[in-house]
């Protein structure tokens, strides 16, 4: 009898169970961007910066940054182009090669003046987060940094801007309402809200230090758009 009751009373919460809603699933669940970081490095001494409203370099880590599960670095092996097609120090392909050191050979040099990178993922991706590492081995602030998305190579069509600290337009891309950042081993994490697009390219005009314009590494990471 007691053996009777307890099948009884294991079908009714059974069938509780079965009536109770199930919350839906979510369309794309959120999951932490992991990426290897690079060994802090400074070297030298430090050129004063002299730069109002400027953002500090994250103290201790960074918190996680949320991005949808299954999202990839969608630069790493990409093929590059720039506005300086001979860097004066470096190779293009140092950009998305994944070495992220700090030290000499692992950047790209390009000359003076307004600059760009452009890395072409190769098909239309949303685009989730850039990560980007100008210099990091010492304290300094790159001028006029801007990050666009856009559907064709000549950035002509679909053209989305995702950061720009040009506060006075002098790069004569829009004006900015980014704050300049000082580089940090960590990169600098930007969010491109998931816009669309299969080339992202990387505006600066030289920085606090010097003149020129440097690039060790820059990820994407997004997932081809559907």
């Amino acid at each position: 009898m007691k053996k009777m009751n307890h099948l009884i009373m294991a079908g009714v919460v059974c069938a509780v169970a079965a009536c109770q809603p199930v919350a839906p699933l979510a369309a794309d669940e959120m999951v932490p961007l992991k990426t290897e970081m690079p060994k802090p490095l400074i070297v030298g001494t430090p050129v004063p910066i002299n730069i109002p409203n400027v953002e500090q370099p994250p103290q201790g880590k960074r918190p996680d940054f949320m991005v949808p599960a299954g999202s990839v670095n969608l630069a790493k092996g990409k093929k590059v182009t720039s506005s300086d097609s001979e860097p004066v120090v470096g190779e293009l392909s140092l950009i998305t090669d994944g070495d992220k050191a700090g030290d000499e050979g692992s950047y790209v040099e390009l000359s003076t003046g307004k600059q760009w990178v452009q890395i072409d993922l190769g098909q239309p991706c949303n685009v989730y987060a850039i990560l980007l590492w100008h210099f990091h081995s010492q304290k300094r602030v790159y001028h006029d940094v801007v990050i666009q998305v856009a559907e064709d190579a000549d950035f002509l069509t679909g053209v989305k801007t995702i950061f720009n600290n040009d506060t006075d337009n002098s790069s004569g891309l829009g004006v900015g309402k980014n704050r300049p950042y000082i580089e940090d081993w960590q990169g600098k994490l930007i969010d491109a809200t998931g816009v669309k697009g299969r080339y992202v390219r990387l505006y600066s005009k030289g920085n606090t230090s010097n003149q020129m314009n440097h690039y060790i590494e820059v990820e994407v990471w997004g997932k081809p758009a559907k």
